[in-house]
């Protein structure tokens, strides 16, 4: 490379010098710990924003009946989902003792705040309205989340798609008001079950729901690691941000995102 014109480097690319310049820690005098508390924030939202890029695609592949490209979209979110849960075994080496020593100077910041979490979880169907106002004083966040509000989930367009494709999908759910979360609709059941039973004649259809159904279980895993993590460090003691700290992170275990997936399995072979 000695002596080559050079028209962008790595660290220009990547503009580094912004990146790495962008950790703060907010103790004083600076806890040696804070850093990991920041970079494995900082790095949860970057692969929280590639999330984001991947289901959007996922979404536009399904509305143009373009299942593999789909199919690809979906693997890809789910390599970054066991990223995402891995790395909150590099947040479990913080111990009490080591994370008391500066958690003061995060004020009322949490996590619960973060809006990139929110809007993941809209493209995926938990979408709440009241979630809007959270985000009130920041015009790029509370933009995006109505935006994402208005607009078909990703299991959404995967009924359209199956109804394009000949699956008996009840009207109602193609028709429903896209702003509120999906409800556990019992009709749709037998839609599944008989793409299940006849899982050779509709492979697609099959592999796509298996698809879906890895995704949530890996969204499951992220919030129990999650959850552990949190309890392993501050035990039963309230958020920062004011949340119940475990007792909230245990209650966000209950929610589901396609229930009819998780549903069909009670009716197989019986």
């Amino acid at each position: 490379m000695t002596g080559r014109r050079v028209d962008l480097t790595y660290g220009a690319y990547l503009h580094l010098d912004e990146l790495l310049s962008a950790q703060h820690p907010a103790s004083r005098p600076v806890h040696h710990d804070e850093l990991l508390f920041i970079v494995q924030h900082q790095t949860s939202e970057l692969w929280l924003k590639l999330v984001l890029h991947e289901l959007r695609e996922v979404q536009a592949r399904l509305a143009a009946d373009d299942l593999r490209p789909a199919l690809k979209g979906l693997a890809r979110v789910k390599h970054i989902q066991h990223t995402l849960t891995d790395q909150w075994a590099v947040l479990a080496t913080l111990t009490p003792s080591e994370y008391a020593e500066f958690r003061g100077a995060l004020a009322t910041s949490s996590g619960f705040q973060s809006d990139q979490y929110r809007a993941v979880e809209f493209v995926l169907g938990n979408k709440n309205v009241a979630m809007l106002e959270l985000f009130a004083g920041d015009d790029r966040a509370r933009e995006q989340l109505a935006d994402l509000l208005t607009r078909p989930s990703v299991y959404d367009e995967f009924l359209r798609y199956l109804h394009r494709a000949g699956h008996d999908v009840p009207r109602a759910v193609l028709e429903r008001d896209v702003t509120q979360p999906h409800r556990f609709t019992p009709e749709l059941v037998p839609v599944f079950r008989a793409i299940y039973e006849h899982a050779k004649q509709r492979w697609e259809a099959y592999e796509a729901c298996e698809e879906l159904v890895d995704l949530e279980e890996n969204f499951q895993l992220w919030r129990f690691r999650h959850l552990k993590t949190v309890e392993r460090t501050i035990g039963l003691k309230p958020g920062t941000g004011g949340t119940g700290g475990v007792s909230f992170l245990r209650s966000a275990l209950e929610i589901t995102f396609f229930p009819e997936l998780y549903a069909v399995r009670t009716e197989i072979g019986r």
